[in-house]
């Protein structure tokens, strides 16, 4: 069986709207509601994009001259609370906006993608990341959205995406040459839930190498990937999730190496990998996050977690032959961490409101899969 949402899928792409599953409605106690539409993720990002306050930055001071406040340190990304949100609240509204060009918020979220993306506000930001003290800036969270952004509006056949896309070129490549001189000299993976972890990242810079046809970055992202991760074995699901995770180490890692498999040989793989997969076609073999407080931002990250497992629990099905029979069991914990995550995206508070969105719009529109 599919996933319940696969449905919504589908009816986002083409209509820009997200209809509740009955069965999800059903679980939640609110039969006759709706779960958050194309519209709503929208809303979220336009929302913080150019909200400066409140803001975390993560900021290398040379001397006094360096202090500013957000918007003058990086103009173009200074909103949604930090950096990386920012980028990726981008990344959401030029997604959403090229697969729904006459959806209600599409002229809003362009005008809100050119009054960021301008020539000015990229050099001021290139300025800022290549700047003294800064080369881990965003490294490699940040960077990795940066370049699906990047991606995101050179796939967009519009002039204005395309205009937006030269202009974003010089922070592009300077994303490209801090990964590139990062990349040869990292001996070990970063393991971690949250945004130091690699495997999530590569996955995001390598779909961005094969849409921009960079072979020479791609071949080095596959070294990399090859040299840190296919070596591993069984990794340990039952330590999952830490407190305040938002994407599974174990689950990333896989998601990741099925990019550059053949089917057979990742089957092969994650059954040393994962060998706890059911094959019987169990669904309860993964726990949903639980988040006991949203107004804490570090709780509220288990809210990304099922997002994110969802959308890479479907990047591992993806990956298998399509006579895999661990593909129910896998289908099912995607299908149970998508009811569960989208759930949580409301914009209630502000600790998730400016970030969630994003995961949301990842998985329902199914970025990170193979055609």
């Amino acid at each position: 069986m599919r996933p319940r949402y696969n449905a919504l899928f589908i009816t986002l792409l083409i209509g820009g709207i997200l209809t509740l599953n009955p069965g999800w409605a059903r679980s939640q106690g609110q039969a006759g509601s709706k779960l958050p539409t194309a519209a709503n993720f929208a809303r979220l990002a336009l929302d913080c994009v150019h909200h400066e306050y409140p803001n975390k930055i993560s900021h290398v001071m040379a001397s006094d001259e360096d202090v500013a406040p957000p918007r003058e340190l990086t103009p173009a990304f200074y909103g949604c609370f930090d950096w990386h949100s920012s980028v990726h609240g981008h990344w959401l509204l030029a997604r959403l906006a090229r697969l729904n060009p006459e959806a209600s918020f599409a002229a809003e979220a362009r005008a809100a993608l050119a009054q960021s993306l301008t020539s000015e506000n990229i050099t001021a930001e290139v300025a800022y990341v290549t700047g003294e003290g800064r080369a881990s800036f965003e490294r490699p969270y940040g960077l990795a959205w940066l370049l699906q952004l990047a991606a995101e509006l050179r796939q967009w056949d519009n002039p204005e995406a395309q205009a937006w896309s030269a202009n974003l070129v010089p922070l592009e490549d300077a994303a490209e040459n801090m990964l590139s001189t990062w990349l040869p000299k990292l001996s070990y993976p970063i393991r971690t839930g949250e945004h130091s972890q690699t495997a999530f990242a590569f996955g995001l810079i390598l779909d961005w190498s094969r849409v921009t046809g960079n072979l020479k970055f791609e071949m080095l992202l596959v070294e990399r990937t090859r040299t840190l991760y296919l070596a591993d074995r069984g990794c340990p699901m039952g330590y999952e999730p830490s407190g305040q995770d938002f994407v599974s180490p174990c689950l990333a890692e896989a998601d990741l190496v099925r990019r550059i498999l053949k089917p057979e040989e990742f089957a092969e793989w994650l059954s040393a990998f994962l060998p706890g997969i059911p094959s019987d076609g169990s669904t309860d073999w993964l726990s949903i996050g639980v988040v006991t407080d949203r107004t804490d931002g570090k709780l509220a990250h288990l809210d990304g977690l099922n997002l994110s497992r969802a959308w890479m629990l479907d990047g591992i099905v993806s990956g298998l032959p399509a006579t895999d029979s661990r593909q129910p069991a896998l289908r099912g914990a995607a299908a149970a961490h998508a009811d569960s995550g989208l759930a949580s995206v409301t914009g209630e508070h502000y600790e998730g409101g400016h970030w969630l969105g994003t995961f949301a719009t990842y998985l329902t529109t199914r970025r990170g899969l193979r055609p």
